[in-house]
């Protein structure tokens, strides 16, 4: 009997820590990212490839704020679910983490064909810091995982064209300012979950676009695609060319057999069907096929050195297993963005599903050959272009029941440009208060005066959100505003000239000052920079008088943002003096951060920093056997390993050492 395709809602009961208050402060600093090319790798690649490495790579997180106030203490929390399932697959997604599948199930045969996290950990490795692992995520924005890893998305049932009913995901991805949906469609009887996605521009320019699937499946696997070279890229920061499957004498097909983690970029020739497997040894597993819009296909691997080892433990808990990432993308590589032309969309079909080959060991092009013989069988290439077909003008179809809301930023630009965005609705509704100073910029032409003390909100930075600043009234908020848009444009002296122009009116000087220290830093000028920091510190501290006397509470805390600034700005203005071989100042700071603030593992490797700075060797190393746990150590920081060389060295103890690249390398 077959069983009708059904949406339903539920609650999932995990081991979670709390995402956390928003990092309130603005991010002006370049953005940290690890993968970059290495200009001499780049005179070798392919003309397209050289040209879209070099096109628009994102140097700035703004508007999008960091998320750092997470923890790893976890406890029991509901995390709100969407399932949708046939008689033959169960999809469960989480609206509120990024619209993740978390979860694809075979019902025929039980068998779960990601890997399923079982717990949820937020750890530093999106593009705004909060970023968990397993399931399916879908990244778009640039080179990394999305700034919406941990954000809702709005999420409705929409008719599907078969008459049942897809589930679709959208939201307005801030980085780049492009609408974007995911229509997960799960025909009756059927043992593939189709992906409808759409990425629109609707700008009157064109704008860099990127998209990469990414799938976590258990890495006792043989990860197979239809390819005889890849791209290899590792933390070393070098983009070269090898053989499939073998490289340097080592199989690297099969995830174990790599020692460090690294990222293998499929040369699927033109013509060739697009599709990526990774198989048990009995030849059981998922496949992942689409239209050709989807062009790369990649490997993941965390590899069985002590660093990626360690990596797995810190995403997930022991005795779980480890995985690796089979992805999907726009470009041949991660590395790069494409453009999308003023007024176009970019859209595709992807299926996913379970696969039955013969045993994947053996000739790479003979177990290649029978594995795709074997998913033409279960899901023709035609059938996934007639699906593309059906699923097209759907993709317009206005939403049913709305199942969970995103954020309101979407709906704002859509008020601000009159845009119609057939299929993916941002309501005007949905705008609340961080929305509000800048409906009102666009109502009346000015910002209004904030109602309460506390952080300024977020900034809009994109050129349209710009114009209206510079025409505003000059009020100290407009150009604190002003002064972030102008950094975020590149103009950074006219950016100090608004920041300076507000100082002489600002009620609350620190954020002002904190700005033009980080512009201080970024010209070079440690020592002023250091006295800025001091200053904006001192100032904050004056608003708040639990920060000078240690007090454990935050009365009127504003949702943590007053603790969460306070957190912030300390420890910036901590290693601003350290930077300047400052210590004393560096200490009065410390001691005036709260003692929950100052027992944080990032703290910690903060306080064992600054007592070498003050050259107390011994009780800086007495830090480390404290066993701390830096909550947002960053994807491939190797700053634990620095300071405990300068701590007196030895071997790395393994709770330590998340190494991502060769020693010598």
């Amino acid at each position: 009997m077959v069983v009708v395709t059904t949406i339903r809602r539920e609650v999932l009961t995990l081991p979670a820590a709390p995402l956390g208050p928003d990092n309130p402060l603005p991010a002006l600093r370049p953005l940290d990212e690890t993968h970059r090319v290495e200009e001499r790798d780049k005179e070798n690649l392919p003309r397209d490839m050289a040209r879209q490495i070099g096109y628009a790579p994102l140097h700035s997180l703004l508007p999008v704020r960091v998320r750092d106030g997470y923890g790893r203490r976890r406890g029991p929390r509901p995390v709100d679910a969407l399932v949708i399932e046939n008689d033959r697959l169960r999809a469960t997604v989480l609206p509120g983490l990024g619209g993740r599948i978390a979860s694809l199930v075979h019902k025929p045969t039980g068998r779960e064909l990601l890997y399923r996290n079982p717990v949820f950990q937020p750890a530093n490795f999106a593009l705004n810091g909060a970023w968990y692992s397993g399931g399916i995520e879908w990244n778009i924005g640039a080179t990394g995982h999305t700034a919406l890893s941990c954000a809702p998305l709005y999420a409705a049932r929409v008719p599907a064209p078969d008459g049942g009913w897809m589930l679709r995901l959208w939201e307005w991805e801030r980085l780049r300012d492009l609408p974007f949906q995911v229509d997960l469609w799960l025909p009756e009887g059927s043992d593939f979950l189709h992906v409808g996605v759409r990425v629109r521009n609707p700008h009157e320019r064109p704008v860099p676009a990127y998209w990469w699937s990414n799938i976590a499946v258990p890495e006792e696997r043989r990860v197979l695609a239809p390819a005889e070279e890849a791209w290899l890229f590792g933390y070393e920061r070098r983009l070269r060319r090898v053989p499939v499957p073998s490289y340097d004498g080592v199989d690297r097909t099969y995830p174990l057999n790599s020692t460090y983690p690294a990222d293998y970029f499929y040369e699927v020739p033109e013509g060739r069907r697009r599709w990526i497997a990774a198989l048990d040894e009995h030849g059981h597993g998922l496949v992942q096929t689409s239209t050709d819009v989807l062009r790369g296909r990649k490997l993941f691997v965390w590899g069985t050195g002590p660093g990626g080892r360690r990596w797995q433990q810190w995403l997930t808990e022991p005795g779980t297993g480890g995985y690796c990432e089979i992805q999907a993308g726009l470009a041949r590589t991660q590395l790069e963005h494409v453009r999308l032309e003023a007024g176009s969309e970019l859209a595709w079909l992807e299926s996913y599903g379970p696969l039955d080959a013969p045993p994947p060991d053996g000739a790479w092009d003979t177990v290649v050959r029978r594995t795709e013989d074997r998913l033409e069988a279960a899901l023709p290439r035609a059938d996934v272009e007639a699906a593309h077909a059906l699923w097209k003008p759907h993709a317009d179809t206005e939403p049913g029941e709305i199942l969970s809301a995103g954020s309101g930023w979407g709906a704002l630009e859509v008020l601000c440009a009159g845009l119609k965005l057939p299929g993916t609705p941002f309501p005007e509704s949905t705008l609340g208060e961080d929305q509000e100073p800048w409906r009102e910029l666009l109502r009346s032409g000015s910002l209004p005066e904030p109602r309460r003390a506390g952080p300024p909100g977020d900034t809009l930075v994109a050129p349209h959100w710009r114009d209206m600043l510079e025409t505003a009234p000059a009020t100290p908020l407009t150009e604190y505003h002003l002064g972030v848009a102008q950094w975020h444009a590149g103009d950074r002296a006219q950016a100090v000239r608004s920041w300076e122009r507000a100082l002489e009116q600002a009620p609350s000087v620190w954020p002002l000052l904190r700005c033009l220290a980080v512009a201080d830093q970024e010209a070079g000028h440690r020592e002023r920079a250091a006295d800025r920091y001091a200053e904006a510190f001192d100032g904050l501290c004056r608003e708040l008088p639990h920060c000078l006397n240690g007090v454990g509470g935050t009365p009127g805390d504003d949702g943590g943002r007053w603790t969460a600034a306070t957190t912030a700005l300390g420890r910036e203005a901590i290693e601003a003096l350290l930077r300047a071989g400052r210590p004393a100042p560096a200490r009065a700071v410390w001691e005036r951060l709260r003692p929950e603030t100052r027992a944080r593992g990032r703290f910690r490797l903060l306080e064992a920093e600054l007592l070498l700075a003050e050259g107390r060797r011994e009780e800086a190393r007495a830090v480390f056997d404290e066993d701390f746990e830096v909550d947002d150590l960053r994807e491939g920081d190797e700053r634990i390993g620095r300071v405990w060389e300068q701590a007196g060295g030895g071997g790395l103890p393994g709770r330590y050492d998340f190494r991502m690249r060769p020693p010598s390398a």
